[in-house]
């Protein structure tokens, strides 16, 4: 052998042994590090097999959310929407799967809410209890406009595992949430995140805009819709009901309806059937007729007779038996200072107010600006 080879044959020799050395060193270094009971483990060619290492405690943080998600799935349900189909061979009708959701058993009295859309078009529903029973359950009330519905089975239960109520007016971005659903039926999920955005604005089935909705980065997958998102004391702070993805699936951009909504419409849907809302009493014209003549606004078709824009002297939109022309009614422009230039402007400035507030209307008549107060009457609407 050449003197050169020689030469490169040993280099090469005291490079692997002074590998060896070095990962020798950094070996009993992590032993060191990780303590006499937890060695690492060095493949062999025995083929026996390797020693299991214990697991070591969790963390409090795992402990927490363990305990949460076992506390709070128990108020969680599974839905499923019944279809009627007829069956042409044997001429009756028949009840078919027709989709899916989650729900949140919200009282003793076994009221189930959920989101409209989970119910929306069904002939009937079952709900999935954790303990695996199913029960047929009835529509109590919805509230389309904002995407709550609530449901009410028959058990003779005295008591039901329900949510406990908290806040939505109070959060932060970046608190600690847990969406938990039940998409399959079959078992939980749970997935954990944090508020990522507050106020937000998504479209709502009526295709008016839901306003004050919360954003989080908490996987909600289409099958979770109508479960709860929680706080990290357990609170019902939102009911999980839409994502934003291109492929249907959880991209890390949820939304909840807040607990806050939910509160004030889910007991007037027990009670009453719908929601109760203010009003001042008119029939608005398309936005598509506003436009079409030119104006910015909420075009008043018709006023309720003895209704709060009746008492106010609100015109409505008139035909001229004789001539067949039409006399454009008042357009309402602004309320208490804030601008209204569609139909969706003005319900959603009442939505904020209450039965007996005051509000000031500012009026396009005729092509001047005139003024009407009117007080907010309660009308139920679908």
């Amino acid at each position: 052998m050449s003197r050169p080879l020689v030469t490169l044959a040993a280099l090469t020799f005291a490079m692997m042994v002074l590998g060896l050395f070095y990962l020798s060193v950094r070996v009993a270094h992590l032993e060191e590090q990780l303590g006499a009971t937890q060695p690492i483990q060095r493949a062999t060619a025995t083929g026996l097999p390797q020693p299991v290492i214990p697991r070591a405690d969790l963390a409090d943080l795992e402990k927490s959310t363990i305990a949460l998600f076992s506390a709070r799935s128990t108020a969680v349900v599974h839905i499923t929407t019944i279809a009627v189909r007829s069956d042409p061979f044997r001429l009756k009708a028949l009840e078919v799967p027709r989709g899916t959701g989650s729900g949140i058993l919200w009282d003793d009295g076994g009221h189930v809410v959920t989101n409209f859309h989970v119910i929306n078009g069904a002939d009937g529903a079952r709900v999935t209890l954790s303990d695996r029973t199913v029960w047929d359950a009835k529509l109590v009330g919805a509230s389309p406009r904002n995407d709550i519905a609530v449901l009410r089975i028959e058990t003779s239960r005295p008591t039901l595992p329900h949510v406990v109520i908290g806040s939505s007016h109070d959060l932060a971005v970046g608190q600690s949430v847990f969406a938990i659903g039940s998409p399959f039926g079959l078992d939980y999920t749970l997935s954990t995140g944090v508020i990522s955005g507050l106020g937000r604005e998504i479209q709502g089935v009526t295709g008016l805009p839901i306003r004050g909705a919360i954003q989080t980065d908490a996987a909600i997958n289409p099958g979770n819709s109508g479960g709860p998102l929680l706080d990290s004391s357990g609170r019902l702070i939102g009911m999980n009901t839409s994502i934003l993805s291109p492929s249907g699936a959880s991209a890390g951009i949820g939304f909840a309806v807040p607990i806050d909504t939910i509160g004030r419409v889910v007991p007037q849907l027990i009670k009453y059937g719908r929601e109760l809302r203010p009003t001042i009493g008119v029939e608005l014209g398309d936005d598509a007729l506003t436009r079409r003549f030119g104006l910015t606004g909420a075009l008043v078709l018709n006023v309720v007779p003895d209704s709060p824009a009746d008492k106010a002297g609100v015109k409505p939109t008139q035909q001229d038996p004789n001539t067949g022309r039409i006399a454009i009614g008042d357009v309402i422009v602004a309320v208490d200072g804030g601008a209204v230039k569609n139909n969706a402007d003005l319900y959603l400035a009442l939505e904020a107010r209450n039965q007996g507030d005051k509000v000031k209307l500012m009026l396009n008549r005729d092509g001047k600006p005139a003024e009407a107060e009117v007080e907010l009457a309660l009308n139920v609407t679908p």
